[in-house]
């Protein structure tokens, strides 16, 4: 949020001119831990003297960056993590096997035997101390969990996180002990399972103040695991010749999960802070904001407005960066970006003179430029984007939804085969079939939900739609892919929801307000029909209670689960009838 603010700040007060065309830089690797020092304040002043004074003091910090499915096999047929790639896992504060919900509230992670549904209980609980933004994995009998955890504290508007990994054995679901602990100094900004292994993204500041004067000094980063640390050396840390205000280490580590004799392998990078995370089963593609647009207009020379990427080869065990390139403009998300046939895609935004543009990038396994389609929605950005094998789907925004369909067969000219221009937007866009897609975005102040046919490719069309109307409607959806949950064969669309409204009829003066999941019969012949919904709160008038609100839906069998951070029900999935409750204490 930081970072956008600035940004936006700086193209009002300046203005942002034509783009240089980027080029891609060669990844150095430093001789010693004097050179690192010397490159780090040597850039960082000469990129101050150009016009950054008042605001690099204040970005040597930051926030604790948000953490941008395979559960285990069951026999019984249930629903996992939507993720964005098949058999690459994503963390989320829910998993279950078809058996078991692991269940993250708070500093907490319950163990339940979720099926049947008549005897769910509460099998065991796992306190964590004051840790915050808990994810977990599930792999077979071991239980992953990633976090921030207490060591963090704040120094001189720097945020000094400390991330950890804590693997558990869970083949005793009733007492689970701890097997294994990674901790990393800095942020983990994501993550993903491929397999039995974890690969981890780790964010740190390179230049850290040791009291509250304004001395900055370099600190390395450094893995304990186990309780024994490792600090990893100025020579093993890659990065590109650009000066800049804020540098933070990005450390891609990779973990074992089966074995636990296994040392985890590790690359380090010295860049901007990683902003998005795309991964398919064979590459990590990390993606860093040039900040030197911050001073473009200040500088006597012209930046880049761009992307700076990273090829991350991910085969087991072995953690290597093989390419470097980057792009014109920025990333919205991680499905902003896909892997296919050896390409890379990727959707970004550009300001210049105030106006914003979007553009589509191809480029081969190296991260060389192949194709591009530029200049899209001039005035507009991306709020979402979905790649499906040979076609991008792109929806931009200011007033009205255009909804693109994009041609990628042919890498080096990618073409717009049509367009659609509806009200509102779509924030997550999510495949129907090969020729129908799900937006979920909104319109004025309220939830919509569209059914996109491409059937005619050159003739897009809101096949259905379904708009939450109240006072004001949001879902969680808009900004969490996880919170969506759709499975075509069953006909089944469910989405946590919030509302409010004022009753009129008879009129009353307090705030109504609603909290809990929509479920959705969706077919091609009759669109999004309300099944009903359900509901964790005990009261609609003057708010709700977060505790109950509900965050995640998924099924095993017949069988509908709702989850808040106090409370799990259970629905028959038919008739939505109440089977089961567990209040989570």
């Amino acid at each position: 949020m930081l970072i956008a603010l600035l940004f936006t700040t700086i193209c009002l007060n300046f203005g942002l001119q034509l783009y240089i065309p980027p080029t891609p830089l060669p990844l150095n690797t430093f001789a010693s831990y004097d050179e690192l020092e010397n490159f780090l304040r040597t850039s960082m002043e000469q990129a101050e003297n150009i016009g950054l004074q008042y605001w690099a003091p204040l970005l040597r910090g930051g926030e604790p960056l948000e953490v941008f499915s395979l559960d285990s096999k069951s026999t019984h047929d249930h629903s996992t993590t939507n993720i964005q790639v098949a058999g690459v896992d994503e963390a989320d504060i829910v998993k279950t096997d078809g058996e078991y919900l692991y269940v993250v509230s708070d500093n907490d992670i319950y163990i339940i035997e979720a099926y049947p549904p008549e005897q769910a209980q509460v099998l065991s609980k796992i306190t964590l101390n004051a840790s915050y933004n808990v994810k977990i994995y599930v792999n077979e009998d071991k239980l992953v969990v990633l976090g921030g955890n207490s060591a963090s504290t704040y120094r001189f508007y720097q945020y000094v996180g400390e991330a950890f990994v804590n693997i558990y054995d869970i083949s005793d679901k009733i007492h689970p002990h701890l097997a294994r602990t990674l901790r990393v100094n800095g942020t983990l900004s994501g993550s993903r399972m491929i397999n039995n292994y974890v690969y981890l993204t780790v964010n740190q500041l390179a230049m850290q103040s040791t009291d509250y004067t304004v001395d900055l000094a370099v600190t390395l980063p450094r893995i304990y695991v186990n309780n024994v640390s490792k600090e990893i050396p100025a020579t093993q840390i890659r990065y590109v010749k650009t000066p800049d205000t804020l540098y933070y280490f990005t450390t891609v580590i990779a973990v074992n999960l089966l074995d636990d004799t296994q040392e985890p392998t590790h690359e380090t990078f010295l860049t901007g802070s990683t902003a998005s995370l795309y991964v398919s089963q064979n590459n990590m593609y990390l993606t860093v904001p040039n900040t030197n647009v911050w001073i473009l207009s200040i500088g006597p020379s012209r930046n880049r407005d761009e992307t700076l990427i990273y090829r991350v080869k991910l085969d087991e065990a072995e953690v290597t960066c093989e390419a470097e390139g980057a792009v014109l403009g920025y990333v919205l998300n991680q499905f902003s970006m896909d892997e296919y046939n050896g390409s890379f895609r990727i959707a970004t935004t550009t300001w210049a003179d105030g106006n914003s543009k979007n553009n589509l990038y191809i480029l081969d396994s190296n991260l060389d430029l192949v194709g591009q389609l530029e200049d899209l929605a001039p005035g507009e950005q991306i709020y979402s984007a979905r790649f499906m094998g040979d076609r991008c789907y792109l929806v931009t925004f200011r007033q009205i939804d255009p909804f693109f369909v994009i041609d990628l067969s042919n890498t080096a000219e990618p073409k717009v085969l049509g367009y659609l221009k509806i009200p509102g937007y779509s924030s997550y866009l999510h495949p129907y079939d090969e020729d129908h897609v799900i937006g979920i975005g909104k319109q004025n102040s309220n939830v919509k939900l569209s059914l996109f046919n491409v059937t005619d490719v050159a003739h897009p069309t809101e096949a259905a739609k379904h708009i939450i109307f109240a006072e004001w409607s949001d879902s969680p959806v808009l900004t969490d892919h996880k919170a969506f949950l759709f499975d075509k064969t069953r006909q089944l669309l469910v989405i946590p929801i919030s509302k409010n409204w004022y009753n009129l009829e008879p009129y009353v003066p307090d705030l109504q307000a609603w909290q809990g999941a929509y479920v959705f019969d969706l077919t091609l012949s009759n669109g999004f029909v309300l099944s009903g919904t359900i509901t964790h709160q005990e009261s609609e008038t003057n708010g709700w209670d977060s505790n109950y609100s509900v965050k995640r839906s998924l099924y095993i069998e017949n069988t509908l689960y709702t989850i808040s951070p106090k409370r799990i029900k259970m629905n028959d999935l038919a008739t939505l009838h109440e089977i089961n409750d567990i209040e989570l204490s």
